[in-house]
């Protein structure tokens, strides 16, 4: 059976949570286009990511954040699963990816077990397809970056087909996973170049923060980006930003920089089903930036690798 990486890549971040586990059509694709090839393909998937979770609450994150890094390049073509080989330099050695990307091995997992799942074997002609190539240059410059500006991080969006809705929802992946020391230091000891700090960050957290997270070292250091419910999936983070206590200076000027980006955190934060609701809308259309169809890319044996 020919499953695409891309196909179960995406489907694994839409199962990552019942929230946006719905019936949606991914724009020309069908989403039931794998019923009768690989009928357990979505159980399959569920189970996996499920039991990686289990193991480590971090991984939902990781893996949320993995497809947002892989569609933010060149499209949704699973292009930040590749190793680096022959004329490929992987994605993964990006800045936004190097010592942070993660969730490979549960990627890797997933498909030996569809590999295995039985069934007629044949190449599909439709559904997602896999990039043959990768963008290290694409990985570096399209990722919204922590530090990066709103007007920037508005345009990085509206590039890949995203409104001002989808960037302030999508960011609300936030309320799981961590971050580290490196990607806010600037907003506790230097964020105007001068040498003062962020003083839209609430500074009883800000001094929590500094006692791991110094001036120099400890660059690596982990940080949840949600301090108050670290491992749910909620709407916390958008709490945590009307509170001056976003941890990234790209969570806190969604509040402070626009009226229009700040009614929808105030919006979100007052009501968790607003922005679930919307969650899923805004993953199934991220989903659907620029999927390789027809005889575009390939259908990859291995995830790391193209086909010989």
């Amino acid at each position: 059976m020919a499953l695409s990486v891309t196909f179960f890549f995406v489907l694994t971040t839409l199962l990552l949570s019942p929230l946006v586990c719905i019936a949606a059509t991914i724009g020309k694709l069908d989403p039931k286009f794998y019923v009768h090839s690989c009928p357990k393909a979505k159980k399959i998937i569920k189970s996996i990511v499920a039991e990686a979770v289990t193991k480590e609450a971090r991984m939902a994150a990781s893996l949320l954040r993995l497809h947002f890094h892989d569609c933010f390049v060149k499209g949704c073509d699973a292009s930040v699963l590749l190793d680096s080989s022959g004329t490929i330099i992987s994605e993964k050695r990006s800045n936004p990816n190097r010592n942070s990307a993660r969730g490979f091995e549960v990627i890797d997992k997933i498909k030996s077990a569809l590999e295995k799942a039985g069934g007629p074997s044949w190449e599909v002609p439709l559904g997602r397809r896999d990039s043959l190539g990768a963008s290290i240059s694409g990985s570096n410059h399209n990722i919204p970056a922590p530090n990066d500006t709103l007007p920037t991080i508005i345009t990085k969006f509206k590039l890949k087909g995203l409104n001002l809705v989808d960037l302030v929802t999508l960011s609300g992946s936030h309320t799981i996973g961590q971050a580290r020391c490196t990607s806010f230091r600037q907003r506790l000891y230097n964020q105007t170049g001068k040498g003062f700090p962020d003083t839209t960050l609430n500074m009883v957290y800000a001094n929590q923060l500094k006692s791991r997270c110094p001036r120099s070292g400890g660059d690596q250091n982990l940080f949840p980006l949600d301090l108050a419910s670290p491992t749910k999936f909620d709407n916390q983070y958008f709490k945590n930003i009307v509170a001056g206590k976003g941890l990234l200076s790209s969570d806190e000027i969604l509040f402070t920089k626009s009226k229009a980006t700040m009614e929808l955190v105030n919006k979100y934060a007052k009501s968790v089903d607003s922005f679930f609701k919307q969650f899923s809308k805004s993953m199934v259309k991220m989903g659907n930036i620029t999927p390789l169809t027809g005889t575009k890319g390939e259908i990859r044996k291995h995830c790391r690798k193209i086909n010989n």
